[in-house]
């Protein structure tokens, strides 16, 4: 009696002919860059298959970085255009996001997943684009940047978030990561969390005087927030560092 390794192997055979044919037609109009990059993945072991995704999104990370940095540095923030963004911005809300044709309506729930990119406009995609440029540059920026701020005092930013969501701020430098578990408790029964896997993210920054830079931050990440990150409640504190020193 036939095993059904052997009824596999029968099928295959008979399928044979038609797959090739298919196979053949599907790789006809690929670009040769393309079909080089396949052969080569073909002919790796899965550890050199990690590394060369690893290096490759090391790549994409990088030009990512540079792009924003280029971004960053044509904004010339300054005092003006902080105070500016912070008027525009502070009062961001779901609705608002919604009203101002920013965020789709039938966009996930406050507290649940992540606003994709399908349900935000073309607007909306510009402006929370735009507030992670504003916050990469109040956290970072400096004179090489084109950045122009009166910085006098250091401060501490620290931000707790689900892990899952951590990637909508992966492009904050210097931050340290610290594993924590939540246990929000929404009246609402939307989003409990108990024992949650969540992540603190603590930067340090520098001050102006008027604290115009806080006020800044706080409604970039209400962009963020409202476009993206999607919590009913983003957890964000900023502390003055009396002292502070890297020790090697």
């Amino acid at each position: 009696m036939a095993t059904i390794e052997d009824l596999v192997r029968a099928i295959n055979r008979d399928l044979s002919p038609q797959f090739e044919e298919r196979l053949r037609q599907a790789l006809a109009d690929k670009e040769r860059d393309w079909l080089v990059d396949q052969l080569v993945r073909l002919t790796l072991d899965a550890h050199s298959l990690e590394d060369l995704d690893r290096a490759q999104v090391l790549e994409l990370k990088a030009r990512h970085r540079q792009e924003r940095l280029a971004r960053v540095t044509a904004l010339e923030l300054d005092a003006h255009r902080v105070r500016a963004f912070t008027a525009d911005y502070s009062a961001m809300t779901r609705d608002r996001a919604i009203a101002d044709g920013y965020v789709l309506p039938a966009a996930p729930p406050k507290g649940s997943d992540l606003i994709a990119a399908e349900h935000r406009t073309a607007s909306g995609e510009a402006l929370l684009l735009g507030a992670k440029d504003i916050l990469f540059g109040l956290l970072f920026g400096d004179a090489a940047t084109q950045t122009r701020l009166d910085r006098v005092q250091q401060e501490l930013l620290t931000l707790a978030m689900p892990r899952a969501k951590a990637g909508a701020l992966d492009f904050m430098r210097a931050a340290t990561e610290l594993a924590a578990a939540g246990t929000w408790q929404d009246p609402a029964s939307v989003s409990n969390d108990e024992r949650a896997d969540n992540v603190l993210l603590e930067v340090q920054f520098g001050e102006t005087t008027d604290e115009a830079v806080g006020s800044a931050i706080v409604a970039a990440l209400s962009v963020i927030n409202n476009l993206e990150i999607n919590e009913q409640v983003l957890y964000a504190r900023m502390m003055n560092i009396e002292e502070s020193t890297l020790i090697s």
